[in-house]
């Protein structure tokens, strides 16, 4: 199995900012996509930014020019850092990776997993 342990998450001012980190490990073979989803209370998970292996990034317009999503595919891990931050960022943040793991018969099989999660907070 694949397992996402994020990190980084915390309590900041407004126009604060913080890093988050999101490391994969297990019997991965190869991973084709990870990103960062947000969940405030009350409201749906959204897409927060992701990158493909190929190197692209997306971005939820309302982070555009603040958040900066980055990869160290040597590492399998994600990172997120966000600048300029504003109340309305406050959520528990969930990374996510999509790829390739190899079974104990050697074989391979895709997987999709989810961190815990963890709260960023901004105060006004």
């Amino acid at each position: 199995q694949v397992q996402l342990v994020e990190s980084g998450g915390g309590l900041v001012q407004n126009g604060g900012s913080l890093r988050l980190s999101c490391a994969a490990s297990g019997t991965i073979f190869s991973i084709n996509f990870m990103g960062w989803y947000r969940q405030a209370p009350g409201k749906q998970r959204e897409l927060v930014a992701s990158m493909p292996s190929g190197g692209s990034t997306n971005y939820a317009d309302s982070v555009k020019g603040r958040f900066t999503i980055s990869r160290d595919n040597a590492k399998n891990t994600v990172y997120l850092q966000m600048s300029y931050l504003k109340p309305e960022d406050t959520a528990v943040y969930y990374c996510t990776a999509v790829g390739m793991r190899t079974t104990a018969s050697g074989i391979t099989r895709p997987f999709s997993s989810w961190g815990q999660g963890t709260q960023v907070t901004v105060s006004s």
